[in-house]
């Protein structure tokens, strides 16, 4: 039973309307990382720009660049020369008018360890993601890395415990979650306060159904809506790290940018699942109706 100690380290920031000075302080926020003692870095989601997404805008496809491309050899070259592995989430453009919103992991010498294109897309009002990306086609493939096998989902993804249970079945020891989730600032404290609640209670179960810890890296601040329609987003922060039982091992404030880190013990897991056998005891002879839309 492996007793390694990872410390990581999640990036939360508010995002400028400058895409290459949001990732100048993402590379200062790794290097700042690395310098403390992490091994893995994971950024939010699309934290190379403003949320675009609150509005359909096609001149926002501009934002978007091929992988390999300007910002990942930019990443990669700072995950070598700082020895650490990083989760970016960035604007996959695949092909002129096919785009997907895609992490990309490198491994601590730069290389491109794997990537994952966001399976779940949203359509909501101010998340109008389905004019942007295409739903993923990497399906949910787990990424070895020098630190581990990670899981990485994206965002909307990290509501469903399905992706979350296909990662772990496939040998993810971690899962992680870049985000940009906020509020309506219409909505009353105590609407708010069950959203966000909601939020982390649910990627707090995948941890405990599933026995392995849960970083989930979302952004802060509030953004505006383009076409002012709205009174844009705020973003509720609130980053967080928890271990393989469920429990909060770090957690970030609302509105305060930072470097969250927290320190995971790599053999919890085992311990975990040892006395809480959930592998085990699934039925899954009993499961068909899963792949139905829904039981009429």
């Amino acid at each position: 039973m492996s007793n390694k100690t990872l410390k990581i380290a999640l990036v939360q920031r508010s995002c400028m309307n400058d895409q290459a000075a949001n990732l100048d302080a993402n590379l200062d926020a790794i290097k700042q990382a690395a310098a403390n003692g992490a091994k893995l870095v994971l950024l939010q989601e699309l934290h190379n720009s403003h949320y675009f997404c609150q509005t359909e805008d096609t001149s926002n496809f501009d934002l978007a660049e091929t992988i390999p491309g300007p910002s990942t050899d930019t990443l990669a070259a700072c995950a070598r020369e700082n020895g650490v592995v990083i989760v970016a989430s960035l604007f996959e453009k695949r092909a002129t008018g096919l785009y997907h919103n895609t992490a990309v992991v490198f491994e601590q010498d730069g290389s491109i360890a794997g990537r994952y294109r966001k399976m779940h897309i949203p359509d909501d009002p101010g998340f109008h993601e389905k004019f942007y990306f295409t739903p993923g086609d990497l399906g949910f493939n787990p990424i070895d890395t020098s630190v581990g096998c990670l899981g990485v989902l994206i965002c909307w993804d990290q509501w469903y415990p399905e992706a979350a249970r296909l990662m772990a079945l496939a040998g993810a020891e971690l899962l992680l979650y870049p985000t940009a989730i906020g509020w309506d600032p219409r909505d009353d404290q105590a609407e708010q306060q069950r959203q966000r609640d909601a939020w982390t209670t649910i990627q707090r179960s995948h941890a405990i159904a599933n026995g392995i810890p849960v970083l989930s890296c979302n952004r802060t601040g509030h953004e505006p809506d383009p076409s002012h329609q709205s009174r844009g987003i705020q973003f509720w922060g609130s980053s967080f790290v928890a271990g393989s039982h469920g429990e909060l091992l770090a957690e970030a404030s609302e509105d305060q940018a930072g470097i969250l880190y927290a320190d995971i013990d790599m053999g919890r897991s085992e311990q975990i699942r040892r006395i809480w056998p959930y592998l085990r005891d699934r039925r899954i002879d009993a499961y068909t109706d899963l792949n139905l839309r829904y039981r009429d």
